[in-house]
């Protein structure tokens, strides 16, 4: 109980404690703490400008960078074939005081198969320069969407996680040291009730591997859970941990970081604010970030979601 007590006191300073939810419109929210402050690099584009990224301040508010990264540059875009495509769902994964920026083009469509990228620079706030191609090409039912780069405590392996929506198939890999290729893929099992999104982290001796299911414009939308004994499975399905209530619809597409200090963490997802009925929804959508905690048994609690 003494421990439990600390651990809510610890993450009552915590990003959830700072404002109000929602903290802007965006959606597919990926966070990271860098040098001790939290980035969050989202699907948040301009016209003509491709991806900005959020960085929290002294002051306790939210300052936008960018832009990071412009697809006009990204020579393996150029094709006729590939243009009018748009960009979504970035992830930042760190290894030698280089960062590396992953990204999503699409929609997937007949004889146009969604892409992954990889952009790589000297800080997170860019500007980043493209690897030159396409790390990862979808099609025969898998769709390239929606990286996550975790670089396993234990053996300092970095490992690539894609996939979803269309076929809803899970695919892993293991990255090689240039982090803009591969090693190998490794074959999973796809968790139950998975849909995109996923998001690896490790806590309590269990590696914790978190995803979206159900239509992303609609209340179906929701957070799941699963564990392994290792990054690559085999999975242990747990349940859902983040679904929509009265007034808050479709939250998914999270992240999860430990802020401020190592023992409390937070989830940064999007929702559907101020919605009726089951959807599909229109407008939006917004991030907000809440709390998050872990059981001795490797579960995590119901997330409550908070305004």
């Amino acid at each position: 109980m003494l421990r439990l007590k600390t651990f809510i006191l610890l993450a009552a300073t915590s990003l959830a404690a700072q404002g109000k939810n929602p903290i802007f419109a965006a959606a597919d929210p990926h966070a990271a703490v860098i040098d001790g402050t939290p980035w969050i690099f989202p699907t948040h584009t301009e016209k003509g400008k491709n991806f900005f990224a959020f960085k929290f301040t002294p002051q306790k508010t939210w300052e936008k960078v960018g832009p990071l990264l412009d697809l006009k540059d990204v020579s393996w875009l150029k094709n006729e074939r590939y243009r009018g495509l748009g960009p979504w769902a970035p992830c930042i994964a760190i290894k030698g005081g280089k960062y590396y920026f992953y990204y999503s083009v699409g929609p997937q469509s007949e004889g146009r198969p969604s892409r992954i990228g990889v952009a790589v620079g000297d800080s997170p706030a860019g500007p980043f320069k493209d690897s030159g191609k396409a790390l990862l090409t979808g099609g025969n039912g898998f769709e390239a969407i929606d990286p996550m780069v975790f670089e396993d405590p234990a053996s300092k392996k970095f490992y690539f996680y894609a996939g979803g929506s269309a076929g809803a198939k899970l695919r892993v890999f293991e990255m090689a040291d240039d982090m803009v290729s591969f090693r190998k893929e490794i074959e999973v099992k796809t968790p139950e009730n998975f849909t995109e999104g996923a998001f690896m982290h490790y806590e309590g001796k269990f590696y914790h591997l978190t995803y979206s299911h159900g239509g992303w414009q609609d209340a179906s939308y929701s957070v799941h859970h699963a564990t392994s004994e290792s990054p690559t499975g085999p999975w242990k399905y747990r349940g859902v941990i983040l679904k929509s209530d009265a007034t808050h619809k479709g939250p998914g597409h999270h992240s999860i970081i430990q802020y401020p200090d190592k023992k409390s963490y937070q989830i940064i997802y999007h929702r559907w604010d101020n919605r009726e009925g089951d959807g599909p929804y229109s407008g939006s959508r917004v991030v907000a970030i809440d709390r998050l905690f872990h059981t001795t048994s490797g579960d995590i609690k119901t997330v409550i979601m908070t305004d």
